[in-house]
């Protein structure tokens, strides 16, 4: 209890940071034409509205009294088109304000996907698995009822009861303040459930974002093999039946919060008409001048005026529970990236860049740690030539490669590229010039061909064979009865885990990349494979070779070899000087 206490107090102070009510305003803003043609269609239903109750009460005090059918005729006829013109405005303002409401919906979906895709690798590297498609997903459909509803449901209720009120009043004073006296007791009531709705809103949501973690993790493919291979299916089965059960508890809750004060106000509205008749024949019976057409066309505004009524405390409760919704979007959307574009980037001619990679005073620690994984790292990779990075494991191997990526920052001093230091580069003007190949590669759920083309989406059938032949896959798709168009399955478990190096390798490739990065990129082939693989990536004598590895026999053939150990570069040279040495690049050769 106290831990959900200290976590909505948490949400709380993030609501008023990220989500002022003017920021949600902000964004029917774009919208301003189409929500004034809402608001006329709004206003032309409610004064059609607000007119039926004088006509009734013509009918009752003058037409029937009078026997006067021509204008019983024309009154009727006046309620009918008042109705058509109701309905009519009632379908095109419910038509309008969903298009406005799908347009938000879609323009923050796209907003936040495109900001995800602007944060580091630090952020998804920290987030919890399945967070950030809950944001994308749950959070912003949630926000439907917000965006098509709530909007304008609230400014057509608005609308609605303030020319009630109006109507009310100038068919007696008396009785239009008898009848409102009762209204900000259920201000209050209505309050109390829009702060129960809220709070139970944000723990409904971080329950999701739990279970759809729990759900991502274990049924992909890698979670099946360790749920299966650990005798862990049963604990994940009652781990989801708990996370469950919990969001099935709150949705109980959510649904049944505040029903008393709910049941109050319903009270409440049930008992007006009763009360409105008491005082109306009260003052009848003493002769204060309130005729029967009065108090029926009073009533009839009653009930016109109870539902809007109704309808506006729901929609308070909505638009609390949907701030909790633009809270977790809104701090998503506020997450500032840790690398940015330059705001002047250099011009770059990608095919006059050689590839020349030099590490100059470079050090980095993580966020999260307490020590320096690179410590004041002085390194030049020659263009056009192969260094392998070695060392044991968290020596900070893969660390050198995500600098020379541009995945993170250095801490201080500066990783160039021909003398350029790649702050200074735009994105896409790296990614032009460089490749990138992991340990776990991840495969699209699509064709081999697909997969490739992400690449280069305008790649020839000889591009793509020729890619799949020099990472020495081309006999493997021929063998295979649909060829190009063979599904790799989720993150591409069709296929061995050298099979998928090689397909992510080939994707690479097929890209020319003038520096390739390859991050234990070859360490399910087995050596035959490898040293195939190795010669034809070395027959393009102009491209820049990073290779980091465990497995130094991969490496040995490297024109540069550099030894880290606990973030410093200990040793370098070429794999006969540095055996020759008898240092740390000779114990770990002795290892394997």
């Amino acid at each position: 209890m106290h831990e959900n206490d200290d976590d909505f107090a948490a949400y709380e102070a993030s609501a008023r940071q990220h989500t002022p009510w003017r920021r949600v305003f902000g964004l029917f803003r774009p919208h301003r034409r189409g929500l004034l043609v809402v608001l006329g269609l709004i206003v032309i239903a409610g004064i059609a509205g607000a007119t039926t109750p004088f006509m009734m009460r013509a009918i009752v005090d003058d037409a029937l009294p009078a026997k006067d059918t021509t204008l019983l005729v024309w009154l009727c006829c006046g309620l009918l088109g008042v109705a058509v013109l109701a309905a009519v405005a009632s379908v095109l303002q419910a038509y309008v304000s969903t298009h406005i409401g799908q347009q938000i919906m879609h323009e923050l979906r796209v907003k936040l996907y495109e900001h995800l895709q602007s944060l580091s690798l630090a952020f998804f590297a920290t987030a919890r698995t399945g967070e950030v498609q809950s944001r994308m997903s749950s959070d912003i459909t949630g926000l439907q009822s917000l965006f098509t509803n709530t909007a304008t449901d609230v400014a057509r209720n608005v609308s609605v009861v303030l020319t009630t009120m109006v109507a009310m009043i100038l068919l007696d004073w008396r009785l239009a303040l008898a009848s409102l006296g009762f209204m900000p007791v259920l201000l209050w009531l209505n309050n109390r459930v829009a702060g129960l709705r809220e709070r139970i809103t944000f723990q409904q949501q971080e329950r999701i974002a739990d279970m759809s973690a729990t759900v991502t993790e274990s049924l992909s493919a890698g979670g099946f093999i360790l749920a299966r291979t650990m005798g862990r299916a049963r604990h994940l089965n009652r781990l989801f039946r708990q996370k469950s059960s919990e969001v099935a508890h709150l949705e109980l809750r959510s649904h049944t919060a505040g029903q008393w004060e709910i049941a109050i106000i319903m009270f409440a509205l049930d008992i007006l008409p009763a009360l409105t008749f008491l005082v109306g024949g009260l003052m009848l019976a003493q002769g204060l001048g309130v005729s029967i057409g009065t108090l029926v066309a009073l009533i009839a505004l009653q009930e016109q005026l109870l539902w809007p009524l109704l309808e506006l405390f729901e929609a308070r409760v909505e638009l609390r529970k949907a701030r909790a919704l633009l809270t977790r979007v809104f701090g998503t959307l506020d997450t500032k990236p840790t690398l940015v574009e330059p705001a002047n980037p250099v011009s770059l001619n990608t095919g006059e860049i050689r590839g020349e990679i030099c590490f100059e005073n470079v050090s980095f620690a993580y966020p999260a740690s307490e020590r320096q994984t690179l410590d004041h790292i002085w390194l030049r990779i020659a263009a056009g030539t192969h260094t392998a990075i070695v060392g044991s494991t968290g020596s900070g191997k893969s660390t050198l490669g995500y600098l020379i990526a541009r995945l993170y920052d250095p801490d201080s001093g500066r990783v160039t590229l021909d003398g350029i230091d790649l702050r200074d580069m735009s994105f896409e003007s790296l990614s032009q010039l460089l490749g990138v190949v992991t340990q776990d590669p991840f495969l699209l759920n699509a064709s081999i061909e697909e997969n490739l083309r992400f690449a280069k989406p305008e790649a020839s059938q000889a591009e793509l064979r020729s890619a799949l032949e020099l990472a020495q896959l081309s006999e493997k798709v021929a063998s295979l009865p649909q060829g190009l168009r063979t599904e790799v399955g989720e993150r591409g478990y069709q296929f061995s885990g050298g099979e998928r190096q090689r397909l992510s390798l080939a994707r690479t490739i097929l890209r020319d990349p003038t520096i390739l990065l390859l991050d234990e990129a070859t360490s399910a082939l087995d050596p035959q494979t490898e040293n195939a693989l190795s010669a034809a990536l070395a027959a393009r004598h102009n491209r820049t070779v990073v290779s980091i590895a465990h497995r130094l026999s991969t490496v040995r053939h490297a024109d540069q070899i550099v030894v880290l150990e606990q973030g410093r570069i200990v040793e370098m040279g070429n794999h006969d000087q540095l055996i020759a040495a008898n240092g740390r690049y000779r114990q770990l050769a002795s290892i394997g």
